[in-house]
C-alpha cells in the first residue's frame, strides 16, 4: 500500500562517465548516505557553460536517500566529483510503498540497530 512521505528523496547527479558514476555510487551507498543508486548510461546533456553551448554524453545517477541526509550527500558528491559545479537536484518522494520506504530508511540509518523484540 502506498503512503505519503516527506522523509525520502531521489537526487539527480550527472557524471562525466560510467566509471565516475560507479565510484560516486559506491561511496554514497557504502557510507550510508544513499540506500541505492541507479546508474543510467548514455544520456546526452545540452547545456550552457561559461557562455558556450555544450553537448556531452553523461551518466545519470538516481540516488535514493533520507531528506535529513541531503546536505551531507551534496557535500560528499562535491568532494568526489570532477565537475566544478556538479548537478545535485533533490526531488522529495511524494508517495512510496511502505516496504520500500522502510527499506530505504533502514539502509541509510547510521545509528545503532534496535534488536527486534520476540513476540
Amino acid at each position: 500500500m502506498a503512503r505519503r512521505t516527506n522523509s525520502a528523496a531521489v537526487v539527480l547527479v550527472t557524471c562525466a562517465n560510467q566509471a565516475q558514476g560507479e565510484s560516486i555510487a559506491r561511496s554514497l551507498v557504502g557510507e550510508r548516505l544513499a540506500a541505492c543508486v541507479n546508474l543510467v548510461g548514455g544520456i546526452r546533456s545540452i547545456y550552457r557553460w561559461r557562455d558556450q553551448l555544450e553537448d556531452d554524453r553523461e551518466t545519470l545517477l538516481l540516488v535514493k536517500t533520507r531528506t535529513q541526509l541531503l546536505g551531507r550527500l551534496e557535500r560528499r558528491v562535491r568532494e568526489l566529483h570532477t565537475y566544478e559545479v556538479p548537478e545535485v537536484v533533490a526531488l522529495r518522494i511524494h508517495r512510496s510503498s511502505r516496504p520500500y520506504l522502510d527499506w530505504l530508511l533502514d539502509a541509510t540509518f547510521a545509528g545503532r540497530r534496535r534488536k527486534a523484540r520476540k513476540p
